[in-house]
């Protein structure tokens, strides 16, 4: 026959090993340790064999009880209260089915301390809770019975009501995690929840950082926020994380399995740590909970709890993460698809790099196309007109543009400055800003034909064309970037595209020698450019 001492309360439970003499004190090293100031050292012991549990008195100052009497030896049967001091116990027997079910094991020596390691439920791909089994179990016993009784106990309904409680507050959690979006608040929650739900001293979250380390980002105490230097023993994280599983250390100091100086500095006495797993078994982070003051402190309740509460922990975290992505991504592409090609708006916006300050030398096509006669003509114009025409004319440019993949830069007044290459480039980018300007002309032409119908003015444009390395980035500030490209590659399309007549496309030599499949070109006469010492070979497309 094999019994467990359950206390009262549900806090603690022990279970009796037959043909062993336990001793029940306040001394760390107790077979069954109760710490209370009423338990004596070395308390009172209990010797557990086939025929029951033998209760003897060691001379203790507070006394040992059984259903209230006094006693210095006395045999207990199964229901019966034990009190040690003013702390009560009821000894309850386990039921036969339980025994026969597990393979008994072998009688092993009183630990100093006690871990319990548990393997937390995973999520599929899917996103449901699979597995949940016991890995490696070295404790000195768990709450409740392992098979149901089939009376009705005042013990038992006392834990089905705290269970029915926490049931409830981690619903209450789960709602309240729903509704937090933002990753630092969110994680200030989970570590006010914890604070509301277990009975600890510091409660403390650690996220990987961008090599993928674990550091701290939130860290409390009973007094607030902690800060200057981490409140986690590594060697406890580090296993949590690596293994996959939560860890419950009832007496962390004398635990060898961590027997980290981080825990001896910091004073740790009782601690759980569960990792905050993800979808894909994607480990986010893990959540510390840790008693100073007191050895013995958690049970295993508190750690399938706290395992259930990280695994909430962890969905509202991906989740925050998840929202900030899309949000991030979605201004990216907002503020991209007004400068790039919709395709390429996309591909920049899966890259995370994408907002960064700072840039890099690539190699571009860079083509400029300026309105010939615009101030003349904005003259004869109202400012409505004006303006109607103006976005007529640059819709209709921007889409030749983006039709070939190029990257609008900016508009100058009148003049379309677009560039193809950065920050994506392709081995035909030339070839596509000729193109494009070829269509800039012939679009153009067909506007022109509409306003004249139309009784309105039309426009003629020149463009420039050049090929060469340009600095290419966002330059700015964090609350407003441009992507844009910068040097003399720039500068002298700019000029080309002035010295360009009205329908003209000039381009230079480099831009010529750039193409793959170039039309029919006509060779000018050297021109001399601003910033150039020598006059500079051109040419112009025959249209």
């Amino acid at each position: 026959m094999q019994y467990k001492l359950v206390s009262t309360e549900g806090e603690q439970a022990f279970e009796l090993r037959n043909g062993t003499t336990l001793v029940v004190g306040r001394a760390l090293n107790s077979d069954i340790p109760v710490f209370d100031p009423t338990i004596s050292r070395r308390h009172a012991e209990l010797v557990c064999d086939d025929t029951g549990v033998m209760v003897r008195d060691l001379g203790s100052s507070n006394g040992t009880f059984v259903n209230g009497a006094k006693i210095e030896n006395a045999r207990v049967s199964s229901g019966d209260v034990v009190t040690f001091g003013k702390v009560a116990f009821r000894l309850k027997e386990l039921a036969a089915a339980a025994t026969e079910a597990a393979p008994a094991a072998a009688p092993s020596p009183p630990r100093p301390a006690a871990t319990i390691v548990r393997q937390i439920p995973m999520r599929d791909s899917k996103g449901i809770l699979v597995g949940g089994s016991m890995a490696t179990s070295l404790g000195m016993g768990s709450h409740g019975d392992s098979a149901a009784s089939t009376q009705t106990d005042p013990l038992d309904a006392a834990i089905a009501d705290r269970t029915a409680h926490k049931l409830y507050r981690l619903l209450e959690v789960s709602k309240g995690l729903s509704r937090a979006m933002n990753l630092d608040a969110l994680l200030e929650l989970i570590v006010k929840y914890c604070f509301e739900v277990f009975d600890v001293d510091r409660v403390s979250i650690m996220i990987p950082d961008e090599k993928g380390e674990l550091s701290t980002k939130v860290s409390h105490n009973k007094k607030g926020k902690i800060t200057g230097g981490a409140s986690v023993p590594r060697s406890i994280a580090n296993k949590a994380v690596e293994d996959r599983v939560v860890i419950l250390s009832d007496n962390a100091g004398e635990d060898q399995r961590f027997g980290g100086q981080s825990i001896l500095m910091q004073q740790v006495r009782s601690a759980i740590c569960a990792p905050l797993i993800g979808s894909e078994n994607k480990v986010l982070g893990v959540i510390y909970v840790d008693n100073l003051t007191t050895t013995h402190r958690f049970g295993e309740e508190d750690m399938d709890f706290l395992a259930a509460f990280a695994g909430i922990a962890a969905v509202a975290i991906e989740n925050s993460q998840f929202a900030v992505r899309i949000q991030q991504e979605a201004m990216i592409r907002s503020n991209f698809e007004r400068y790039f090609a919709p395709s390429l708006a996309a591909r920049i916006a899966n890259s995370p790099d994408a907002v960064k300050l700072g840039g890099d030398k690539r190699t571009v096509s860079v083509l400029f196309s300026d309105i010939r006669g615009f101030t003349a003509l904005s003259e004869t114009m109202n400012p409505d007109d004006m303006a109607h025409l103006l976005t007529e004319y640059f819709t209709e440019m921007v889409e030749c543009v983006f039709r070939y993949g190029g990257t609008l830069d900016k508009f100058i007044g009148d003049a379309v400055m677009a560039q193809w290459g950065a920050p994506i480039g392709e081995a035909d980018d030339a070839d596509r800003a000729m193109a494009s300007a070829i269509d800039m002309i012939e679009e153009l032409d067909k506007l022109n034909a509409k306003w004249k119908a139309e009784g309105r003015p039309g426009l003629e444009i020149g463009i420039g064309l050049n090929y060469g390395e340009a600095f290419a980035g966002n330059i700015g500030s964090e609350r407003r970037l441009e992507f844009t490209v910068i040097g003399d590659t720039v500068n002298t399309a700019s000029r080309l595209c002035s010295a360009a007549g009205p329908r003209q496309i000039l381009l230079s030599d480099e831009f010529r020698k750039a193409l793959k499949k170039p039309p029919k070109l006509e060779k000018e006469k050297p021109m001399q450019l601003k910033g150039k010492n020598q006059p500079v070979p051109i040419y112009s497309v025959a249209l």
